[in-house]
């Protein structure tokens, strides 16, 4: 008799031993990666969405980072690999994420809005007058990934050859070469500009060129989110309380801007991106039934 109620127990404590570990095994919270690009201002950029991880960690029941990136490349690059699985994206890096990479656009962000322009700027004393006069000057663009900084300038000086294209990692270096001459025209944001350029009194600028319009930036959802945890996911942000929204700088419930055109832009600059790094850069693309 003893025996057996030895065994009972026995038995009984195993049972609850595999449970527990069956419960564990079952609570396996999936890690999410929300990335944002900061250009460098890291602290401050990235204090506005702490609320927001902390959200999705709890609405999700998911462990939620936050990633900086400094600039468009850094930006591209964890793009490519898959690694955001929540993107907060300006708008070079939306097209490349939906065309490309299969991301699914959520919602359009706040504060860059379809009034925002590329410009290519020069200094106010410059001889340069018009697109033409660049032919064989150095000029700074953006990192890939830009959409003021690098596909609409590459593709509205299409048909130029350059003495040389530097990079610049921010629109803030674009302006300080600028200043400094070492180049003689610069291309950023019509935002961009006018939130740096006091910084670089007394030198002046001039915009020598405005681009059309481009779409808002985008939250972005990776392809690799499990399908239950993305519905998850849009019904949490769809459903924050509002300053966490006005943080992050979503807008819930708004229409998502058609990306058809701009998308067609990238692609169209796309062949540009072998000559652009050598020097001189001859910004065409010859035909494919070229002969010699």
């Amino acid at each position: 008799m003893r025996l057996r109620w030895q065994l009972t127990q026995f038995f009984l404590l195993i049972g609850l031993l595999v449970s527990g570990c069956s419960s564990q095994e079952a609570f396996n919270p999936e890690r999410l990666t929300i990335g944002v690009v900061s250009y460098g201002e890291g602290t401050v950029s990235v204090d506005k969405y702490e609320r927001l991880q902390q959200y999705l960690a709890k609405q999700t029941r998911s462990i939620v980072d936050l990633e900086p990136a400094y600039n468009e490349l850094q930006a591209l690059e964890q793009i490519r690999r898959k690694n955001w699985s929540l993107a907060f994206a300006p708008p070079g890096l939306a097209a490349i994420a939906i065309s490309q990479e299969l991301y699914e656009p959520l919602f359009p962000l706040q504060g860059v809005s379809s009034l925002e322009r590329s410009l290519i700027v020069v200094r106010e004393d410059s001889q340069i007058q018009d697109l033409a006069n660049l032919a064989n000057t150095t000029v700074a663009l953006g990192e890939p990934g830009s959409a003021a900084g690098y596909y609409l300038p590459l593709y509205d000086l299409y048909g130029l050859t350059l003495a040389r294209v530097r990079f610049a990692p921010t629109p803030k270096k674009v302006l300080e070469w600028l200043s400094k001459g070492e180049v003689e025209a610069g291309a950023l944001s019509e935002n961009e500009f006018e939130r740096y350029r006091k910084e670089f009194v007394p030198t002046q600028f001039r915009v020598l060129h405005k681009s059309r319009w481009i779409p808002a930036g985008l939250v972005l959802l990776a392809p690799t989110v499990e399908r239950n945890q993305q519905e998850n996911i849009k019904n949490a942000m769809n459903e924050a309380p509002s300053d966490i929204i006005g943080d992050a700088g979503y807008v819930p419930g708004a229409g998502v801007p058609n990306y058809q055109e701009f998308i067609k832009i990238v692609e169209k600059v796309k062949p540009l991106e072998k000559h652009v790094r050598q020097v001189p850069a001859v910004l065409t693309i010859e035909p494919k039934n070229a002969t010699n």
